[in-house]
């Protein structure tokens, strides 16, 4: 069985290069535009990974992972930020709310699949 792995991202075009990449490596893929919608896809299914975006509208994904980590269901579910942040602080601020991997945009779709591999065990 394929592991699934969510996207939250407010951009359609980045989530869709996202999407592109890990259903090509032989990923699942359910897709989010913002914390709030990605917390409503958050319904007991098992999600083997997430890749959020930090700035985006409604909820930010910051807000959005600490609220993951208080969902019993997901709050081992490791965390990948995708983000255009790339200050020291919120880093730490990310870390600090549970995010496992920080991934800078623009990145490359081989970077961001083997950070993923590495945090989602076969």
């Amino acid at each position: 069985m394929a592991k699934t792995i969510l996207i939250v991202d407010d951009s359609a075009s980045l989530r869709q290069v996202v999407s592109i990449a890990l259903k090509g490596a032989g990923y699942d893929v359910i897709e989010g535009c913002d914390g709030v919608d990605a917390l409503r896809k958050l319904d007991g299914r098992k999600i083997h990974l997430i890749i959020s975006d930090v700035n985006m509208p409604n909820m930010d994904g910051i807000t959005f992972l600490k609220a993951v980590k208080q969902m019993a269901g997901y709050k081992f579910t490791p965390v990948i930020m995708l983000t255009t942040e790339a200050g020291e602080d919120k880093k730490r601020e990310g870390q600090a709310a549970g995010a496992k991997a920080w991934v800078v945009k623009p990145f490359q779709p081989a970077q961001m699949l083997t950070a993923v591999s590495k945090l989602i065990l076969p």
